[in-house]
């Protein structure tokens, strides 16, 4: 009888050491290493020429910007060089300009239109102004950044068969400024005064908001009721020959990709430029 268990259990030694031998440990292909990526930002500030529904930043910052940089549209609606830097927009701007972690930050200026007279937003066109984009200039250095002068976005207006460039003298301004402090500048407002006198006024109405002769949207905006979520705002959409509907935010965003990357080479890896 104990012959008969030890031989079991001779048979039974060799399994269950198996059983208790351990996997071997399989290493995994060695993989190389991620390089790290060396992003940098574009910083828009301006006014509703610039800003989201309205301006050419929203397609500059969706088609004309890669992956490898951050693109943030700062600019607001209604705003004068004066009014941007009093009600702590531009306060906003150079927080954004001085967050780590970017190898180089940008940013792009471009003022002029809430400057013009008519309104409590005006700047003196001989004195104010020339100051106020100065101070954009040093703050924009001070912050690190790299100030680059946009000249405004011209008005599509027309006397007759003739362009009316209204906003001239202040792109004037900011050219001599750009010259007297060393800062690239993008002359938008030659560009697009030349580019709208050239197609025509039939043509330039094309990159308003809405067609010639349409009712304003979003006068009423939707009231909260008890108990409902808060509703969403209906866009301020109309037809004028400043502000741009989407075929006017690609034509100009495309516009100022392309002199950016002229003015400034050290940002062409960044922009996206149509063939």
């Amino acid at each position: 009888m104990k012959l008969k268990y030890l031989a079991a259990a001779v048979v039974l030694w060799p399994l269950v050491a198996l059983a208790q031998t351990p996997e071997p440990v399989v290493t995994p292909p060695s993989k190389p290493a991620v390089k790290k990526i060396n992003p940098s930002k574009i910083i828009l500030v301006g006014d509703s020429t610039t800003a989201v529904i309205g301006g050419w930043g929203p397609s500059f910052c969706g088609y004309h910007v890669s992956s490898f940089a951050n693109c943030v549209n700062l600019a607001r609606g209604g705003r004068s060089s004066r009014t941007y830097i009093q009600e702590g927009s531009w306060d906003i701007a150079l927080n954004e300009m001085r967050t780590p972690g970017y190898s180089k930050v940008w940013v792009l200026i471009q003022f002029g239109h809430n400057d013009q007279p008519g309104t409590d937003r005006t700047t003196n066109l001989e004195t104010e102004f020339p100051e106020y984009i100065r101070q954009y200039v040093r703050d924009a250095r001070a912050a690190g950044a790299i100030p680059v002068l946009v000249t405004p976005l011209t008005r599509r207006a027309f006397d007759g068969t003739k362009h009316v460039n209204s906003l001239a003298p202040w792109a004037e301004a900011v050219r001599r400024i750009a010259a007297e402090m060393q800062v690239p500048v993008i002359d938008l407002n030659a560009d697009s005064a030349r580019a709208v006198q050239a197609m025509g006024q039939e043509a330039a109405d094309r990159f308003a908001q809405l067609p010639r002769g349409s009712e304003p949207t979003g006068k009423v905006q939707p009231q909260k009721k008890d108990g409902e979520p808060v509703p969403t705002v209906v866009p301020k959409l109309s037809f004028d020959d400043t502000h741009l509907g989407r075929e006017g935010s690609d034509y100009f965003a495309d516009m100022v990709a392309r002199e950016l990357a002229a003015a400034v080479p050290d940002m062409r890896p960044l922009l996206v430029v149509t063939p």
